[in-house]
C-alpha cells in the first residue's frame, strides 16, 4: 500500500468534510442505577488502561446511587490526566462515573468504530492534553473536546461514507487482531514458563540439601552515591549502569562492582525486586549485592530469588524496606551445582522467548503495534482545509 495514493484511491474523488465532534457525537446524558453494574461492566478511570490499552475489570464497584450509562459502541475516555491516553470502545452496556467521558455518535453517517479510531489517534490526545485544565491533576476540557475536528469522508453520500469508514476500520482491526493473537500467545507462553519454572525450582533430587539464603549467598548493601553524580542518559563519561532499590537509576562514571551478581532491591515500594548485574556496574546502598558462595550458580540463585517473591517480607512502614538479616534466614533447597546449571539453561531459553525485546514474541508484538500506529495515522490523514489546519 503506497502512502498517499491509498487514501486517494479509497476516497475515489470524494470530498472530506471536517466536522466538530459535537456535530456528529455527544456525551451520554442517561443514567443507570448502581445495582445494574458489576466488576465487568463498571468502568472507572482506575480500570481504564494507559496508552490505549482498553480496560480491565474493576476492583471498586459502587453499590449505591446513579451512574452515567454507556452502551455498546460508545467511546469511553479517561478524563483525569489525559496524557495517560486512556480510551476504550465499549463492547457491552454498563455504567461509569464523572471521571470518564462517554461519547456516542449522534449522526447515522458516523461509524462508532471509526470514531473510536479517530479519537485513538495521537492527534486527538495531543489536542486534549493541550487544552486540559489543572497542573497536579489535569482534566480534559469537555467543551474543547467537542470542538475537536473529525474527518467525515463523502458527507453527502451516507452509504458511501460508511463504506469508506468501514474499510478503514477493517484494515486497522486486522492489525489489532493480530496483536491480540500474539499477546494471547505470549500470555500462554508465560504461563507455560511459570509452570516449568515452578517445577524446576521446587523439585528436590536425592542430592539436594537444605540451607538458608545467608548460607549460600554473601549479601551486602552497595555504596552511597550522590544524586548529582547519576545521569539519566548513557554517555562516554557516564557509561556504567547504576542500580538502586527499585532497579536501574541511570548511569555513573565509576563502577563499584565487576563480575556476575544478583541484586535485591532493599528499599522502596518495589523492594524485593531481583536483577541480574553483569560486568562493571554501580550498586547503591539501597541494593543488596548477592555474591555466590561455593557450590552456587549465581544465575540459578537469581531465578530462585525471583521465585521467592521477596517483596512479601517488606516492612509495613511508610518507606517499605527489607532487612537483610531477616531474608538471610529464609530456608532454601539447593540442588547440586550441575543440576543448577541445567535449570539455568532451560529457564534462560524460556526467558529469552518471553521477555527479550530483541527476540521472540514481545519484539513481534512491538513491531505489529508500530505498524498499526503507522497505518492508523496514514488512513486518517485526510486532506484538511488550510483554515482548519492552521
Amino acid at each position: 500500500m503506497s502512502d498517499l495514493s491509498y487514501i486517494e484511491k479509497l476516497l475515489d474523488g470524494a470530498d472530506v468534510e471536517w466536522k466538530a465532534l459535537k456535530e456528529v457525537a455527544a456525551y451520554s446524558s442517561t443514567r443507570v442505577s448502581a445495582d445494574k453494574v458489576n466488576a465487568a461492566n463498571y468502568v472507572g478511570v482506575d480500570n481504564l488502561l494507559q496508552n490505549r490499552g482498553g480496560k480491565t475489570d474493576s476492583n471498586h464497584v459502587p453499590t449505591s446511587g446513579n451512574l452515567t450509562e454507556y452502551c455498546e459502541g460508545d467511546v469511553l475516555i479517561g478524563n483525569i490526566r489525559p496524557y495517560l491516553r486512556k480510551i476504550w470502545l465499549a463492547d457491552k452496556n454498563g455504567g461509569t462515573n464523572g471521571d470518564v467521558l462517554v461519547i456516542h455518535p449522534t449522526n447515522p453517517s458516523v461509524n462508532s468504530q471509526y470514531l473510536h479510531q479517530v479519537l485513538t489517534d495521537e492527534r486527538f490526545f495531543e489536542y486534549n492534553i493541550k487544552h486540559s485544565k489543572g497542573a497536579k491533576m489535569p482534566r480534559g476540557n469537555k467543551s474543547k473536546i467537542l470542538d475537536f475536528f473529525v474527518p467525515i469522508p463523502c458527507p453527502d453520500k451516507p452509504e458511501k461514507s460508511l463504506e469508506i469508514q468501514a474499510e478503514i476500520v477493517r484494515i486497522l482491526d486486522a492489525f489489532t487482531e493480530l496483536t491480540a493473537e500474539l499477546t494471547a500467545e505470549l500470555t500462554a507462553r508465560k504461563k507455560q514458563y511459570n509452570y516449568y519454572r515452578d517445577q524446576l525450582l521446587t523439585e528436590e533430587s536425592a542430592f539436594s540439601r537444605e540451607s538458608t539464603l545467608g548460607e549460600i549467598l554473601d549479601m551486602r548493601a552497595g555504596k552511597h552515591i550522590k544524586a548529582k553524580d547519576i545521569s539519566d542518559t548513557q554517555t562516554v563519561q557516564y557509561k556504567h549502569m547504576c542500580y538502586g532499590g527499585n532497579g536501574s537509576r541511570g548511569f555513573v562514571s565509576n563502577y563499584s562492582h565487576e563480575g556476575n551478581y544478583a541484586l535485591i532491591g532493599r528499599q522502596g515500594a518495589l523492594c524485593g525486586n531481583v536483577k541480574r548485574a553483569k560486568g562493571q556496574f554501580y550498586a547503591t546502598e539501597h541494593a543488596v549485592v548477592c555474591t555466590p558462595k561455593e557450590g552456587i550458580n549465581i544465575d540459578w540463585a537469581f531465578y530462585m530469588l525471583t521465585f521467592m517473591n521477596l517483596n512479601q517480607y517488606k516492612s509495613k512502614s511508610a518507606q517499605p524496606g527489607l532487612a537483610v538479616s531477616k531474608i538471610a534466614q529464609l530456608p532454601i533447597t539447593v540442588p547440586p551445582l550441575n543440576e543448577q546449571a541445567c535449570i539455568v539453561t532451560i529457564l534462560d531459553k524460556f526467558d529469552t522467548l518471553t521477555t527479550s525485546l530483541s527476540e521472540g514474541l514481545p519484539r513481534e508484538i512491538e513491531l505489529r503495534q508500530k505498524q498499526y500506529e503507522y497505518y492508523r495515522d496514514l488512513l486518517l490523514s485526510f486532506p484538511k482545509p488550510e483554515e482548519e489546519a492552521a
